[in-house]
């Protein structure tokens, strides 16, 4: 997609899969994806994971596991889901689901290339620091 052009689609159906962690998602233009929750968290637009800035990003481990256990729709735009973990910041607009949806193969091997540079596990539970989702910077 062109940055000069901005592409608004809109989702037919939104269905959300808890047995196989994946949120189904159908659009106008006749795409449908099956997105995994780990990628939904772990690329969540919010502040909590993306910062509030380039370079302030913080990488998500722990969340193969993660299911979705509710979801509400946010104006004619978005949908929030509350994840397991607690997680329920991120507003998740059609074309950021699209994105997700269409590149996720790539997203998907590029959170696995970060992690082994930082010497980290998909599956390794990092401790939350106390206090809110976003900390002083």
């Amino acid at each position: 997609m062109s940055a000069s052009r901005s592409v608004h689609r809109t989702p037919v159906s939104v269905t959300v899969h808890q047995q196989s962690r994946a949120l189904e998602i159908e659009f106008d233009d006749g795409r449908r994806f099956r997105i995994p929750f780990e990628l939904m968290r772990v690329y969540s637009p919010s502040a909590e994971v993306q910062g509030h800035g380039p370079g302030q990003e913080t990488l998500q481990t722990g969340k193969r596991d993660v299911v979705i256990d509710a979801i509400e729709p946010v104006g004619h735009y978005a949908v929030k889901p509350t994840f397991s973990d607690g997680h329920d910041t991120g507003l998740y607009t059609w074309d950021f689901l699209y994105r997700l949806g269409s590149q996720q193969d790539e997203l998907l091997a590029q959170y696995l290339e970060r992690l082994a540079q930082a010497g980290l596990d998909r599956d390794a539970d990092m401790a939350r620091p106390a206090g809110g989702a976003c900390h002083s910077h």
